[in-house]
């Protein structure tokens, strides 16, 4: 006699990806039926879920330009400004040769001028999830920092590939835990840092596509800034309200310690 595996977080999260066969999906909502709380909780999910659908219905994917390679902008950081350069230019020159550049800049800093290209999904997505769950009090994270280990093990068996929560107290940012989010081809993860006042931050991975690892590329959308790249044929984004040069250092500290 065959004995029914138990309901577990994996099955839950693969009825929001809808990769259930029909008999397990029958044994998720039977499930689901008898605890209001599992019940609330996933239909939350499969709302964010069609929600960010028809968000990014309409957008196509873009490939993320190399341009820049993460070596050369830690350099950059590093090469002294010329002479009768102002603090401004000097602090701009950090990132020059970037994707944005200065007319990229322009449409990210006034409402004039060409239209501006659309946030490529990965960004877009990342973006929404940080605005969705950075303002949560009771529930911000599926599996808290505590459990780190488990958290790890669970998103790389969701994920296929394997990932890591990053260190960044040297960034002033401890880890509050993370969660399982549903994306248009696969899941994704999330992780969430949080600063001595209060101040958090996200970074977000999900299987990415692209010919291998790619440059770090800056988008803004309102006050939320982000950094995203490829590598090892995951797309990570790191997402927050801070400042640029802040944002950047917390990147190139992921970047190192997933492999970059």
């Amino acid at each position: 006699m065959t004995v029914e595996r138990p309901i577990g977080e994996d099955d839950l999260q693969a009825y929001v990806d809808g990769s259930l066969s029909s008999e397990r999906r029958a044994a998720v909502e039977s499930y689901l039926a008898g605890h209001g709380e599992a019940q609330a909780r996933i239909a939350d999910y499969i709302r964010q879920r069609d929600a960010l659908r028809r968000r990014l219905s309409a957008k196509a994917s873009e490939p993320i330009p190399s341009r820049l390679r993460v070596a050369h902008l830690a350099a950059g950081r590093r090469r002294p400004a010329r002479a009768g350069f102002a603090m401004a230019a000097a602090a701009a020159g950090l990132l020059a040769g970037s994707v944005l550049g200065a007319a990229g800049h322009a449409w990210l800093t006034r409402g004039g001028g060409p239209e501006a290209p659309a946030i490529p999904a990965v960004a877009q997505d990342a973006i929404t999830a940080y605005r969705t769950f950075v303002v949560e009090t009771a529930h911000p994270v599926e599996v808290g920092a505590n459990q780190e280990a488990h958290l790890v093990q669970w998103l790389s068996r969701r994920l296929g590939k394997p990932i890591r929560a990053p260190d960044l107290t040297a960034q002033g940012f401890r880890l509050i835990g993370g969660r399982l989010l549903p994306a248009e081809a696969a899941p994704a993860a999330l992780f969430m840092y949080e600063d001595a006042s209060g101040k958090r931050l996200t970074l977000y991975a999900r299987p990415g596509s692209g010919d291998g690892p790619s440059a770090f590329r800056f988008e803004a959308q309102g006050d939320v800034s982000a950094f995203f790249w490829i590598d090892r044929d995951l797309s990570y984004v790191v997402a927050g309200r801070t400042d640029r040069e802040k944002l950047l250092s917390v990147a190139e500290a992921v970047y190192r310690q997933t492999g970059g």
